[in-house]
């Protein structure tokens, strides 16, 4: 992957300002869109004589934009204007 498995979990790239870096919060809201490449494999039934199954691989994308935005009250704000903007949420606290 990008991140090796050493640094995982020490890095904090939506943290940008050296505060934020050295106190491990977040202190302003930051985003970031991850593109992500999956192959699945759909089988399709042949026809009734000879009744044989066959496989496909069908690549599918899928765009997740993360938001990381501080836990305050006064950053609901941003919480609320993310999710409107999408199809589905996940909030992590």
């Amino acid at each position: 992957g990008i991140i090796s498995s050493k640094l995982a979990g020490k890095l904090r790239f939506l943290d940008s300002t050296e505060e934020e870096q050295k106190r491990g919060i977040t202190m302003h809201s930051s985003a970031i869109s991850l593109h992500f490449k999956m192959n699945r494999q759909v089988e399709q039934s042949g026809d009734a004589v000879s009744s044989s199954t066959t496989s496909d691989q069908v690549e599918e994308d899928f765009l997740i934009n993360l938001v990381d935005c501080p836990g305050h009250i006064d950053f609901s704000s941003d919480v609320s204007t993310a999710t409107r903007l999408c199809d589905g949420a996940l909030i992590v606290v």
